[in-house]
């Protein structure tokens, strides 16, 4: 037993603090360091979700050079900022170059791919639409 528990670790990594907290705060950078030192899946992508509430998730995402992530597409209104690197998105037939500091946002359901044109690195943030957020908000300023 304790060894599946050692073996599911190393694929899981710890969440120090609560993910859907009333704030979150992250060093980027560090952030990075840490993935980086990670051993490199297969298809050269890890990832690190940040913030996961009800409606929005930010996840942080590396890219080794030539990577791709094929085509999908989210079910909520997406952002991507590149934060390092050269990443390059086809989305509705058109390309979208992507440097550090470029950020793309695209609607929702939009079928899409990603390729890394180098090691990269960027924060893509997922909201969805109509999710249970009002009854929560509307709760928070009774109390």
């Amino acid at each position: 037993m304790a060894n599946a528990r050692r073996g599911n670790s190393r694929r899981r990594r710890p969440h120090p603090q609560p993910m859907g907290t009333p704030f979150l705060e992250f060093d980027l950078a560090g952030e990075l360091e840490q993935l980086a030192r990670e051993p490199q899946p297969i298809g050269g992508q890890n990832a690190k979700t940040l913030v996961k509430y009800d409606d929005l998730r930010i996840v942080l995402i590396a890219l080794r050079a030539n990577a791709r992530i094929p085509g999908h597409q989210a079910e909520g209104r997406i952002s991507v900022h590149t934060i390092r690197g050269h990443i390059r998105i086809r989305a509705i037939q058109r390309t979208f170059d992507l440097p550090a500091g470029s950020l793309l946002a695209l609607d929702l359901g939009l079928p899409h791919d990603v390729e890394a044109l180098e090691d990269s690195a960027l924060l893509l943030t997922i909201a969805w639409p109509g999710r249970n957020v009002s009854k929560r908000a509307s709760e928070a300023t009774t109390a």
